[in-house]
């Protein structure tokens, strides 16, 4: 194991130092957090400053807190493997770019030597399977290995399933597992709670998630100070109104010819739409008091958001040519749109523009800001974290053990608290200065974190049925609410039953 870094670094106990929530449609706070200790108990081997020897020398001290069992020793494993399969990881390392890496890397080897453990990530079946992995595993009784589940978040309607069928673990009842603690304000936990059980959990900040991409170049080629939008969003003036008065500005016949050369937005529809209906407030489905969800497709708030959606994709939105059989463009037509200087603004996710991602090889340099605000509403990223889950078929220590092993192995590093680890896997991609020290940052606080519901619902589909029917000139938002109201409203009835 590799000695730790720090000589003077401040202890930092499991649980940091830090106030952080998300807040959820519906008038429901998920998360609020404090600084709270999520173990059993700590000895004091963590100070706050270098002790002296008795010969005046400084002696070196770790900067991390043993967790310990009743009888004042480190909690010990027993050597256990425990795997947690993705679809992305390669069982290795990736080689340390940062000091938060280095650091990183130290806390997770002292961890595993001092607990007596081997962690791993690594891709085992892929993102469409995964669910259904997980089903076949834990009916099929499971095997040797200790496995935790990663699961994507659209497959909420099968761990749902899974959870009322008696195959995912209730992690409520797991004393190493303090869900008022920083390391669990992502909030999945909340989505996941059913009765007094909790079945799902993430450690760490939420990812970010869906903002407003801009292309400098075209920008200040129009007149537009970038720095203003940016300063808009610190000042809390970055509204729809804003959005739009800019978007004027950058739409453009370059060469006179009668056809626009540069549109406002390049855009996949229903990615912007759900953005605005939670910048202004909205959702699609709430959760009461008594954890029932409610109907919210025609909230005024969601309704507002709906037809300035509508009216800003006739203005702005460019969805490409038809082919020649009159078919439409494809779907990702608006990704080569934006890449290659045709738009000035995308509303997309984050990881777009990281290195080796979509946009990170532009020829422009690309800002990067929050959604901007309605008029009901504040600047918010609604989180989509992926789901974290341990089998239903291990007995009780097995599951305890597995969940501290991860729940320490990915906790805040110590000494590193404040270090936003989002912010350092933007390095290298295609983000400004200020999106990586101020838009990055902001997006995973808990003022400007929401999460939704509505994939809670089974058969809740707010793709085809409803938002891949708004866009430029798309018929009336009422008419396209009616074709699927009714749905909706049974999907939800049926989930509260």
């Amino acid at each position: 194991m590799r000695k730790p870094m720090a000589k003077k670094v401040l202890a930092a106990s499991l649980a940091a130092a830090m106030t952080m929530g998300v807040t959820a449609c519906g008038g429901e706070t998920p998360a609020s957090v404090a600084s709270t200790d999520t173990t059993p108990s700590t000895d004091d081997t963590s100070v706050e400053e270098v002790v002296s020897t008795d010969d005046g020398a400084e002696e070196e001290v770790s900067p991390y807190t043993v967790i310990t069992d009743a009888d004042g020793n480190a909690i010990d494993l027993g050597g256990m493997e425990v795997v947690v399969r993705d679809w992305w990881s390669s069982g290795e390392r990736a080689e340390a770019q940062t000091d938060f890496d280095e650091a990183r890397y130290e806390y997770q080897d002292w961890c595993e030597e001092t607990y007596n453990f081997k962690l791993t990530k690594t891709t085992v079946g892929d993102w469409g399977s995964a669910a259904q992995d997980f089903v076949d595993y834990v009916i099929a009784g499971g095997d040797d290995t200790n496995y935790i589940f990663t699961i994507p978040s659209a497959f909420a309607s099968t761990i749902l399933s899974s959870i009322s069928s008696g195959l995912v673990y209730d992690l409520s009842t797991l004393d190493c597992l303090d869900f008022s603690a920083a390391e669990f304000s992502n909030g999945v936990h909340k989505l996941y709670t059913v009765g007094d059980g909790i079945y799902a959990f993430r450690v760490g900040v939420p990812e970010p998630r869906t903002g407003l991409y801009f292309n400098k170049r075209i920008l200040e080629e129009a007149g537009v100070n970038c720095d203003d939008i940016y300063d808009m969003q610190a000042n809390g003036t970055w509204t729809w109104d804003k959005f739009e008065e800019i978007l004027e500005k950058v739409q453009q016949d370059v060469d006179n010819d009668g056809t626009i050369d540069i549109w406002g937005i390049a855009v996949n529809e229903s990615v912007m739409t759900s953005a605005a209906v939670f910048s202004n407030g909205g959702c699609f489905v709430g959760k009461d008091a008594d954890g029932n969800f409610t109907y919210e497709v025609e909230s005024p708030e969601t309704l507002e958001a709906l037809e300035w959606c509508r009216d800003m994709y006739t203005k702005y939105d460019y969805n490409g040519p038809d082919d020649e059989e009159g078919n439409p463009a494809a779907w990702d037509w608006y990704q080569g749109q934006f890449k290659n200087g045709g738009a000035a603004f995308l509303p997309d996710q984050y990881y777009c523009a990281k290195k080796g991602n979509l946009f990170a090889d532009m020829e422009d340099e690309l800002g990067f800001v929050m959604f901007p605000a309605g008029p009901k509403g504040k600047l918010v990223q609604c989180v989509d974290d992926n789901v974290y889950v341990i089998p239903g078929c291990y007995d009780a220590e097995r599951a305890w053990n597995i969940a501290f092993a991860y729940a320490v192995y990915d906790d805040m590093v110590p000494g590193f608290e404040n270090t936003n680890e989002f912010v350092a896997g933007a390095f290298g991609g295609n983000f400004d200065q200020r999106a990586m020290e101020e838009t990055i940052p902001m997006m995973v606080e808990a003022e400007h974190v929401v999460v939704a519901y509505h994939g809670q619902v089974p058969n809740f589909d707010l793709g085809a049925p409803f938002e891949w029917k708004i866009g430029p000139n798309c018929e009336p938002i009422s008419e396209i609410i009616d074709g699927c109201r009714d749905m909706y409203k049974q999907a939800i009835d049926e989930a509260n039953q």
